[in-house]
């Protein structure tokens, strides 16, 4: 089961309309770009969904649409976390799975728990389902770091924990846990700029924000990569850093939706607390783009 997360998968935007309403026709055309860019699978309602400024509704709405729209086409992950273990845990308990192969479950944020306390939460959420669950850890958004060593424990006692991704940017710590790892469980980097270097030592693939936009590009630059080509994926990774380095120069998804809107795929709206980026980055995303 872990091997379908293996390559790319992208943290898909959600696209809003000038009225602030979530966009479906903007969003099904976002679907079939990154299906047709040949994208491993989809990641619904992470952080880059801006999933904590949407309703239970609109949340039960989105999910619901990808797995129409997606049609069996390509695997999707359900992104499901928070700071509440039985809200979380409830949430996955109550998930119409239809579609869907699996979890993306972000380290509890806001309450700053210590690593006993990130344990037992994703000992909570690994006993309420049987779906494969993708561990999140991104300390700079969550506030606290999930540890090697509680990475490590939890990919050795639950069997349902097949992937973490990491976007710690530590390489000490993403080291540790490929070097001790169990076998079958992937270390994907959360950091579209540090896949490259990523791959080279042991992880297994990306949750991508850049492929929102470049899906043919950025995945086939993984799969290279993942080949031992490193020569041409390098070229490819360097040709795509300026964009990489710009999405999040002043917030994301700020950053990738002025990219999608330059291609015509959506607006670059999104939902307060979150504003548009600046002039000067919207000027430098856009000419980060003609080089690509």
């Amino acid at each position: 089961m872990s091997a379908l997360f293996t390559g790319t998968g992208v943290a898909v935007v959600t696209p809003f309309t000038s009225a602030g309403e979530i966009d479906f026709p903007a969003l099904e055309k976002i679907i079939n770009h990154l299906i047709a860019g040949k994208v491993e699978y989809l990641v619904v309602l992470g952080t880059t969904g801006e999933s904590v400024t949407l309703t239970k509704e609109e949340k039960k709405k989105v999910y619901s649409f990808f797995a129409e729209k997606a049609g069996g086409r390509i695997p999707l992950v359900a992104g499901i976390g928070g700071n509440s273990t039985k809200e979380v845990t409830d949430t996955i308990t109550h998930f119409d799975f239809t579609g869907y192969t699996g979890i993306l479950s972000v380290s509890p944020y806001y309450n700053k728990p210590n690593q006993q306390g990130i344990y037992l939460h994703y000992k909570a959420v690994s006993e309420c389902t049987d779906k494969p669950i993708i561990l999140y850890n991104v300390p700079g958004r969550t506030g606290a770091n999930m540890t090697a060593e509680t990475t490590l424990r939890l990919a050795h006692d639950f069997k349902n924990f097949v992937a973490m991704k990491e976007a710690s940017g530590n390489f000490d710590q993403c080291m540790d846990i490929i070097k001790n790892k169990p076998k079958d469980f992937l270390v994907i980097s959360g950091d579209d700029g540090y896949t490259f270097p990523f791959i080279s030592i042991g992880m297994q693939g990306v949750i991508s924000v850049i492929a929102n936009a470049y899906p043919l590009k950025f995945s086939n630059m993984v799969r290279t990569a993942l080949a031992g080509d490193f020569s041409n994926a390098l070229s490819d990774h360097y040709m795509l850093l300026d964009s990489m380095k710009q999405i999040f120069a002043d917030g994301s998804p700020g950053g990738i939706k002025v990219i999608l809107e330059a291609l015509g795929l959506c607006s670059g709206g999104v939902r307060l607390p979150l504003a548009p980026v600046s002039d000067a980055v919207k000027a430098k995303l856009l000419a980060s783009m003609k080089g690509i």
